[in-house]
Order: structure tokens, then sequence, then C-alpha cells
């Protein structure tokens, strides 16, 4: 998950209200000997905060990859997701939606706005595992875009 022109980590965003889940998606990261920054934010309130700068927070390095959750509170993942196709400075953002859900509905609804994949959760463990394993190979393979700097 490293940036193939400079080597520069990408940081990634966990967007998820689940404690559990996050510190899974930690632990994969361990195990997977992934060393990007991770920023976690409990819902979409909390996440926009980040991106923005808002109430004490610092906005994360750029390039940047989310992982989000689709059932929170507040906030949840397809209003996150309209609110940063929304926005001109966040909209290019690669997002992955990582999600229970199982409903045609959601997956149509993330897609609209132009998720990047569709992971459904799987009980931590292996295949918990091969789902990070396979979001970090893309985005080892991918080239993103360079900051935009005014």
């Amino acid at each position: 998950m490293n940036r193939n022109d400079d080597n520069e980590a990408v940081t990634v965003m966990v967007v998820d209200d689940d404690t559990i889940d996050r510190m899974a998606i930690h632990r994969s990261f361990k195990k997977l000997k992934l060393i990007n920054p991770i920023i976690e934010a409990s819902d979409g309130i909390d996440a926009l905060d980040h991106l923005r700068g808002l109430n004490g927070r610092k906005k994360p390095a750029v390039p940047l990859v989310i992982l989000l959750d689709l059932n929170m509170p507040r906030m949840g993942g397809i209003e996150f997701l309209e609110e940063i196709r929304n926005d001109p400075e966040l909209k290019p953002l690669l997002i992955f939606v990582l999600t229970t859900s199982k409903a045609q509905a959601d997956r149509i609804r993330a897609y609209a706005k132009n998720i990047a994949g569709y992971v459904l959760k799987q009980a931590a463990g292996h295949s918990f595992l091969e789902s990070i394993e396979t979001l970090s190979h893309y985005w080892h393979t991918i080239e993103l875009p360079d900051p935009v700097t005014s």
C-alpha cells in the first residue's frame, strides 16, 4: 500500500463505529506488515471533521484511502458519501465500503456515489485478513493522483 512513484505511505482512514472492527483492521495491517498510517473516525461527522481540519482535528496527509462502514450513528455511510461527493475538495477521495450489509439497495446507493469497491465484512479472522490483503494489493498497484496544491 505504498505509493508507486516515491514509496510514500498512503494514509488510510477507517470510518466505523465498531471498536472491534477497527481493532481487526489494525491487527490485519500488523499481520500483513502494512506500514500505512491509520486514522480512525467513529462516524461520518467525526470523519468530516478530520478531513476538513475542524474541531481541533488535523487534516490528514494525502493521498488518502477511506474504508467506510455504512451503518453508524449520527451520520451513516451513505450520508457521508453524499457529503463527500458534494465537496469539491473531498470529491476525488478513494473510498471503499467495508460493511456487513448485504442489501442490494445499499450496494446500489453506494456505487451511485462513486465508491471504488464494496466489501462485505467477514468475521474477524482469515477471511477478514484476505479482504484487507486484497485491498492492499489494489492500493499498491494503482497510481493515485498527487495532492493539489493551491
